[in-house]
């Protein structure tokens, strides 16, 4: 078969090449060497220059290969010099929608004062609004003898922390101890009960309300590892507050589900969704 003369891709050599091969690389845009050892050379061939933060100026090397998989064209000399020329990319300017001013941020508005223009569009006094906030949260206390959690409140949430930064900050302003994480501690139910959670002792509190007798932590049947958080007669009530987030705690839901309908006990689920932002235990528990 005739051939030609080609120059090797890395080492510079004239060699000799089949015409087919020859014109086979050229037709897919490859390169031609002259031996698998200048090819492979070529494969992991090194790359010199500046690294990419252009205040450092140290000189990098990588190679050929790792160039080719830096999506902005750049390589670094340190992780270091990555995070500041990648921050510096993402703090891009905008303009205020309400006064125009240019800023930078996460915020959509560029201050408070542009803030307030939207949640008191009406120009209500910020103290007078901030009161308002407060009385529904007194108000709320007087009703349940509680402290909502923002899910119960939810409207009122987003307003609150627009006004006072948190949700906690809001609480502690209208004159109450913030409520703790929903499964962080203990609490005590006002009946004396110990509660695992803050969502047990709201379930706890509304059945001695209306006059409910109730069990705490009865051992199932069969497995006295497991136990109801209540007991009303022959009816189990379990609040499943973790449903949908862990295997395991899915695995112990089924497991108490099968020994309930294997006993003929009357289960009641209640779940995140029937205590916030809505109470629906009168709708649930129909005793």
């Amino acid at each position: 078969m005739a051939k030609v003369k080609v120059t090797c891709g890395f080492c510079g050599k004239v060699y000799s090449r089949e015409i087919g091969r020859f014109n086979e690389a050229k037709k897919f845009g490859w390169k031609q060497y002259c031996s698998r050892k200048c090819q492979s050379k070529n494969k992991y061939r090194r790359i010199e220059m500046l690294c990419g933060n252009p205040d450092c100026g140290k000189k990098v090397s990588r190679l050929q290969n790792q160039f080719k998989r830096s999506k902005s064209g750049h390589i670094f000399c340190s992780s270091s010099c990555f995070a500041i020329v990648n921050n510096a990319s993402k703090k891009t300017t905008k303009n205020c929608p309400i006064c125009g001013k240019n800023f930078s941020g996460i915020n959509k508005y560029c201050s408070r004062t542009c803030l307030s223009k939207i949640i008191n569009p009406k120009k209500i006094p910020i103290e007078k609004y901030k009161e308002r906030v407060i009385n529904k949260i007194i108000d709320f206390y007087k009703k349940n003898e509680r402290i909502p959690v923002k899910k119960e409140m939810y409207g009122l949430y987003r307003t609150a922390r627009k006004l006072f930064g948190t949700w906690n900050k809001t609480i502690e302003a209208a004159g109450f101890k913030p409520n703790p994480v929903l499964f962080a501690e203990k609490h005590i139910a006002n009946d004396g009960h110990k509660c695992d959670s803050f969502a047990e002792k709201i379930i706890d509190d509304w059945l001695n309300t209306k006059n409910i007798k109730h069990k705490r932590e009865v051992p199932y049947p069969e497995d006295r590892t497991l136990t109801a958080d209540f007991v009303i007669k022959n009816n189990w009530v379990e609040f499943f507050g973790l449903a949908g987030e862990l295997k395991e705690y899915d695995k112990l839901v089924k497991r108490k589900q099968i020994l309930s309908k294997k006993y003929k006990l009357q289960l009641i689920e209640i779940y995140p969704k029937d205590l916030f932002p809505i109470n629906r235990l009168s709708e649930i528990i129909k005793i």
